[in-house]
């Protein structure tokens, strides 16, 4: 890690509960999009990103430690996270049809969709099997029922035999890093939790004095959303193949509340309202930068000077082109990153994708140095409803020497 102490003291707990001191999505552009560097070379590459928090002090969600907890189990078991987890839980588990790679495919698979300029549509599936430890699990209603079956067993197969001990089952859900309990939308229509925090690979919260376990799964065109209450012994899933955190909610507190014999709310009204002021901050986001932008001023340098390779320690780099009078911007290891940069204000220009799907367009702002080169560049995403897993915000881009 970027901090010796952190490289000596980082557990493999600490893997897993989202507390190393990165920041949200931290380097998941190594990933995400689809890149060209594997992850053994990924999680090299964790060394040169910059903390965001002190070790253990705050929560933010990564992804590449669960790379790096994938690497762990192919040095010590000899096999791929991919073989392991097949023949070690899914085969147990009875999960017949459910895979352990984002490649696989089958006859009867959903096909992803999400909205795209305000239209929902089909878009092309994710198919990187680089993230697999961070969400490459494939199932279906049937398999993820045998996998809560489980759960809710404290890892009790259907045979008598286990899984997992009842001491792993408390350690599984013990609440390793709080988080801050104002994080629930004013609007959410349940009572407010007394605890919430993350346990090792769920959230762990109480709701009408119960513990519950959550968790989401997220890829392009596909969300998810597990719940779990074991004292009720009740288990939901709720897989869609769009994008929708608020159907998700809506259909499993729906659930949840039936089998607890709460009174009843209108979850889809609630979430509604939710989405609604979501989608509201994030459009008056736009449309402040819009109302600020000066649209008389120019850039400092001709745009060829703004053309070269870039470099960021932990990306790698990324090449700016010009050609006829317009400039080209392409991220070297991520080959759906090519997109056209246009004038915003200053020096600063919008990347706009050429791939549409990814609905992630992002500044890029330049510095000069006192003789007028540039000294770096520095990207943030042009919208808060950009994915976090885009984290042009991390990258601190300078010009490549030449040797």
């Amino acid at each position: 890690m970027w901090d010796p102490y952190v490289t000596r003291e980082l557990t493999i707990r600490d893997l897993l509960v989202h507390r190393s001191g990165l920041g949200l999505g931290a380097g998941d552009l190594l990933v995400w999009p689809a890149s060209n560097l594997d992850r053994k070379e990924v999680t090299r590459r964790l060394r040169f990103i910059r903390p965001a928090t002190s070790f253990r002090s705050a929560y933010a969600y990564d992804n590449l430690l669960y790379l790096a907890a994938g690497e762990v189990i192919e040095a010590v078991s000899g096999q791929t996270w991919e073989d392991f987890v097949r023949a070690r839980i899914l085969r147990k588990v009875g999960m017949t049809t459910s895979t352990s790679r984002i490649s696989a495919t089958a006859s009867n698979q959903a096909s992803a969709h999400a909205a795209v300029d305000g239209k929902v549509r089909p878009i092309a599936r994710f198919d990187s099997d680089n993230t697999n430890p961070a969400g490459g699990i494939q199932s279906n209603a049937d398999d993820m029922a045998r996998w809560m079956i489980v759960q809710l067993a404290r890892g009790k197969l259907a045979d008598g035999s286990r899984l997992f001990s009842d001491s792993t089952w408390q350690q599984l859900t013990t609440l390793v890093t709080p988080m801050p309990i104002d994080s629930v939308p004013p609007d959410f229509q349940g009572p407010k939790p007394d605890f919430y925090g993350y346990a090792l690979g769920s959230i762990v919260r109480d709701y009408r004095g119960r513990k519950v376990l959550t968790h989401g799964g997220s890829l392009p065109g596909f969300v998810s959303q597990v719940v779990m209450i074991p004292d009720a012994n009740l288990g939901v899933a709720v897989l869609t193949n769009q994008e929708s955190g608020a159907a998700f909610n809506a259909i499993a507190y729906h659930i949840v509340e039936h089998y607890l014999d709460a009174p009843a709310v209108d979850w889809i009204d609630a979430y509604k309202r939710i989405s609604a002021g979501q989608n509201a901050t994030a459009v008056q986001a736009v449309a402040r930068a819009a109302l600020a932008r000066n649209t008389a001023s120019r850039s400092s340098l001709p745009l060829s000077q703004y053309a070269g390779t870039y470099t960021d320690d932990w990306y790698g780099d990324i090449v700016i082109e010009e050609q006829d009078g317009r400039l080209t911007i392409r991220f070297t290891h991520t080959p759906a990153l090519v997109g056209d940069l246009e004038h915003w204000q200053y020096d600063t220009f919008v990347a706009k994708w050429r791939d549409r799907e990814l609905r992630a367009d992002a500044y890029i702002t330049f510095a000069l140095n006192p003789d007028g080169t540039i000294e770096q560049a520095k990207m943030v995403p042009t919208s808060p409803t950009v994915d976090f897993s885009y984290d042009f915000q991390d990258l601190l881009l300078k010009p490549k020497k030449t040797p």
